[in-house]
């Protein structure tokens, strides 16, 4: 069932049935520090854009754009946000054609909790929960919040666990100031400075780097360790 991890994370449900998506909404509130939601695809890829959730929610048949669109666009920017569509549809050819969008559940309507949170639970799989193998001497373990490198145990607390694993899920790609500030710190504003503190604190843990600062930019984790 769900980890206690989410308990720091946002979800943004896009649902067109009011009374649908009012039910998952009051579900989820009791897991996510935050719920956001919306009522068809172009007000759901608005409020993705503007609140970078941890995981999506997406309906297949909704106004104005279709979760299949929806997808689609949030793909061309975003290969990492786990997403999960909900849908009225079983036949296996509907059905590849999503997995090919990159998603990482879909749920068949009628909805309930129980399969709800599972899939979630399956979605985040290798996100924040299990293993991040960065390198072939270093794993990032999410449930214990613990960094190995060498068969060397080291520590982290949560907020660096999830930075380490924000990082290894954007592999050769520079993480933005602005997308590490909405992803560790939600609605807390943080200045460059405060960031840049948090992760040299964070390197004095670690026995060589693994790190690097792209000048005025964000961080990445190093090529070719």
């Amino acid at each position: 069932m769900i980890n206690d991890i989410y308990k720091d994370l946002s979800i943004l449900c896009i649902e067109d049935e009011e009374g649908v998506r009012r039910h998952i909404v009051n579900t989820l509130s009791y897991y996510f520090c935050k719920v956001y939601e919306a009522s068809n695809g172009q007000e759901g890829l608005d409020v993705y854009h503007k609140r970078l959730p941890d995981i999506i929610l997406c309906d297949i048949e909704m106004p104005f754009m279709n979760g299949i669109e929806l997808v689609n666009k949030i793909r061309t920017e975003d290969l990492t946000t786990p997403i999960v569509v909900l849908t009225a549809y079983s036949n296996e050819e509907y059905l590849i054609k999503l997995i090919n969008l990159q998603i990482q559940h879909y749920i068949l309507k009628p909805i309930n909790a129980e399969r709800l949170l599972q899939a979630i639970d399956k979605a985040f799989l290798g996100k924040y929960t299990g293993c991040i193998k960065i390198s072939e001497n270093i794993l990032l373990y999410l449930d214990s919040k613990v960094l190995q490198i060498d068969k060397k145990e080291i520590t982290l607390s949560l907020r660096e666990t999830r930075f380490l694993s924000l990082l290894a899920t954007n592999k050769e790609q520079t993480v933005y100031y602005s997308t590490i500030e909405e992803k560790l710190w939600k609605d807390k504003p943080m200045s460059n400075g405060a960031i840049k503190s948090f992760v040299r604190d964070l390197r004095k843990k670690i026995p060589f780097e693994i790190i690097e600062n792209i000048s005025q930019v964000g961080y990445r984790i190093k090529p070719k360790l």
